[in-house]
């Protein structure tokens, strides 16, 4: 049975300090949890059979009448907060009313390659190094769309447990697969598939329109600053390029990842 607890009205409750210490990464790390705020987010984190903890939320700034019951389906200590008790723990302008403490998520290499022999036709995201955790979270969003079927996260500078990931992300963290590996490992895992990497550069000669995706392929994106390491480029069998037509010389690594993703869904449906 879920548990009710009394309303907390004190900025110096245990539990708020905890939570607001979440919003940092050394924090997470310790204490290996994390944030999950909105109703949106939180709903397809519930809906996906992941475990919440600890939900707390204020009907003051409940925006519709569902919440009351997302709350009873996440199974979680459920404690009621002041309006400024709330405010203190969000880290939205316009809060909705829900923020849940959960459990990090860690799919590890053996995971991977257990999805990957249930795969007839692979298709990934490399993710290396992406410094903005707005960009990642959009990436998620759209590899959910996308129907692709793991995000991997190689050599993370941004931890994919950063609020600003999942609020980006609109809570599809919970419906990708998504792991935090390191490339090396991932170079021979992909070898050992015979998964094709694809790397999205803007100094490719190849249109990402005329690359082949309906075999098994991994789409590789790198820094918003500096692209792809070498690392990876050296790797790719495939480079391909977005063309540029006015005076900006590269895309929003989001906005770019996105165009390529959807290129594939083309090419797939066609064949």
């Amino acid at each position: 049975m879920q548990k009710f607890f009394s309303k907390i009205t004190s900025l110096q409750n245990p539990k708020i300090k905890d939570a607001v210490r979440l919003r940092d990464r050394k924090a997470r790390d310790e204490m290996d949890r994390f944030l999950i705020e909105g109703y949106r987010e939180l709903k397809r984190a519930v809906d996906a059979g992941y475990k919440v903890e600890t939900l707390f939320f204020c009907p003051g700034f409940f925006l519709g009448t569902n919440e009351r019951a997302l709350i009873e389906k996440s199974g979680a200590e459920a404690i009621e907060c002041t309006e400024e008790v709330f405010a203190k723990i969000s880290y939205r302008d316009r809060p909705d009313g829900l923020l849940a403490v959960a459990p990090e998520m860690h799919r590890t290499l053996s995971d991977l390659k257990v999805l990957l022999a249930s795969l007839k036709n692979p298709f990934l995201v490399i993710a290396e190094s992406i410094e903005k955790p707005g960009n990642l979270g959009t990436i998620l969003r759209s590899a959910d769309a996308a129907g692709v079927d793991a995000v991997i996260v190689c050599d993370p500078t941004t931890d994919i447990h950063n609020p600003n990931v999942v609020r980006s992300s609109v809570g599809t963290l919970f419906t990708v697969p998504v792991f935090e590996l390191g490339g090396e490992e991932v170079f021979v895992l992909l070898k050992e598939h015979q998964i094709s990497i694809v790397a999205a550069t803007p100094s490719a000669k190849i249109e990402f329109t005329e690359a082949d995706f309906k075999t098994s392929v991994a789409i590789a994106v790198g820094t918003e600053q500096y692209g792809l390491t070498d690392a990876w480029m050296k790797r790719a069998e495939v480079q391909v390029r977005i063309p540029m037509l006015g005076i900006a010389d590269s895309l929003n690594v989001a906005s770019a990842t996105t165009l390529v993703l959807y290129e594939v869904v083309r090419q797939r449906k066609l064949s």
